[in-house]
């Protein structure tokens, strides 16, 4: 025989804890979130030992606290952001300097463009510096050099074209 209301409504749970259930998941559209809920109510069970003596309708008054139960866990998660909320956020917060690694990494690409730039013809290497370096027009660096704009061009598809080439690939 049960002795307290609390291990009546404890013992009546896990009786009818299967029709409960299947009570909660066509209400609440979610059979997790009413074994959730179910999970609460037995814990919540604890939680109200001593307001629980006078209940006329314990199938119902279980129910009702699962309904409870469950709705609170509803609001709960909807005051938490979603994973594809927090990666929008976290990307407004993101740290544009580059850390030790970025900066290393930069720093042994730069030398290797100069070794690559040091291998190019004198006239091919100036060109490329004025317009990328520089950022001297086309026009400004034919005139600078005394040849067509379109000679430019070609030097600067090259170099690009030779840099490009033995430059070591990242992966």
């Amino acid at each position: 025989m049960v002795d307290t209301p609390r291990a009546f409504l404890r013992d009546l749970l896990a009786q009818r804890y299967e029709d409960l259930k299947r009570k909660l998941t066509w209400r609440l559209g979610s059979a997790e979130l009413a074994s959730d809920a179910l999970h609460d109510t037995w814990v919540h069970l604890d939680d109200r030992a001593d307001r629980q003596s006078d209940v006329k309708s314990p199938g119902a008054y279980l129910m009702r606290i699962a309904m409870n139960m469950a709705f609170d866990r509803v609001q709960r998660e909807r005051r938490y952001m979603s994973d594809d909320e927090i990666d929008a956020l976290m990307t407004e917060f993101v740290d544009p300097t580059p850390g030790p690694a970025q900066t290393i990494e930069a720093r042994d690409d730069i030398a290797t463009l100069e070794r690559l730039l040091a291998d190019l013809p004198p006239r091919r290497r100036a060109i490329f510096i004025a317009v990328r370096v520089h950022e001297m027009s086309n026009e400004d660096v034919a005139r600078r050099f005394g040849v067509s704009p379109r000679l430019v061009g070609l030097e600067l598809k090259r170099a690009h074209e030779y840099c490009v080439a033995h430059m070591p690939r990242s992966e």
